[in-house]
């Protein structure tokens, strides 16, 4: 007798398709069973405000949520920065594979990169985050832009740079090589230029927390290092949301001597969507080998950024 197939539930979107996809091999190989996709639609796929108005995180998340709680899929595949930092005690966060780039990416007009855009670009993006960064950056370096917020899908996104309705749009390196659009990327906006969300180029498998056999071949797809990484990114993120709703952006990474790998840095920003306030922060510690040590990691920078006037940000954001 044939095993039944596992079912991953999965949003409809190009790029989730791709993400399951990959997953979907990979849990294959693993267990020996076949996989199917089970598509669901979240209300983030069919609301058509902008994400900050309909609360961003967790708006593509709970329709799956809903579907592992009623036994409707076996597992689900997130994108990580999508997860509300809160963990439902029912379902377990069973695996974070290795991280694809954390970077975002700008696909401009003929070609252009970021400095090389005209006084006045028009530059695309959903996300607060970004738009404090790209403005603030702007603003130091003496260029004048105008972040515009748009939604849609990769493609619809990047048509409106071919359309010639915007100079330029912003979006996840990852999410383009996953749904093989790499091609289209001018220019890879570096870390220190633009932070990425907490949690960006990360996936989450998440099944329900009683179903320990599946939590434990899954498992076997997390990558421990991605993991401390993201875990200290998002109890950052976790730490700021208690004091303040302005765009967070953050990035763990491992610094290595040679092959050794020595310490994570994480690295914090939080700023007004003009760009005209900006708090960024480090701090550098030990590999976190713990949970509870990459989330102290998370909490210690959060409490000096606040301590800097991060929580002087809150509520900056129109509403």
């Amino acid at each position: 007798m044939t095993e039944r197939a596992y079912r991953l539930g999965t949003r409809r979107s190009r790029l989730a398709m791709a993400q399951s996809g990959q997953v979907a091999e990979a849990v294959k190989e693993l267990t020996g069973r076949p996989v199917e996709l089970v598509e669901i639609t979240t209300y983030g796929d069919t609301s058509r405000e902008h994400l900050a108005q309909i609360g961003g995180t967790g708006v593509f998340v709970a329709a799956l949520r809903e579907a592992l709680a009623r036994d409707e899929v076996d597992f689900a595949v997130h994108s990580l920065k999508d997860l509300p930092t809160a963990q439902p005690a029912e379902l377990t966060l069973a695996a974070v594979p290795v991280r694809e780039d954390p970077r975002d990416a700008l696909v401009a007009r003929d070609g252009l990169t970021f400095t090389e855009l005209p006084a006045g670009a028009r530059i695309g993006t959903g996300s607060p985050r970004r738009m404090a960064q790209l403005n603030a950056y702007a603003r130091s370096h003496g260029m004048t832009i105008e972040t515009v917020p748009i939604r849609g899908n990769v493609d619809t996104r990047i048509g409106y740079v071919h359309k010639g309705e915007l100079d330029a749009v912003v979006l996840a390196a990852a999410g383009l090589n996953r749904v093989g659009r790499a091609d289209a990327v001018t220019d890879f906006l570096s870390v220190d230029t633009v932070l990425p969300a907490p949690g960006q180029g990360a996936l989450a498998i998440e099944c329900a927390a009683h179903n320990a056999s599946l939590a434990a071949a899954l498992a076997e797809l997390d990558d421990p290092y991605t993991r401390a990484a993201v875990t200290a990114e998002r109890s950052l993120l976790a730490a700021l949301e208690a004091g303040c709703s302005a765009p967070v952006g953050a990035l763990a990474d491992l610094l290595a001597d040679g092959q050794i790998v020595k310490e994570m840095r994480l690295r914090g920003v939080v700023g007004t969507t003009d760009g005209s306030t900006l708090v960024q922060l480090s701090t550098t510690g030990p590999v976190p080998e713990t949970e509870t040590q990459a989330m102290a990691l998370g909490r210690e920078l959060a409490v000096e950024m606040l301590a800097k006037g991060a929580a002087g940000l809150m509520g900056e954001r129109a509403l």
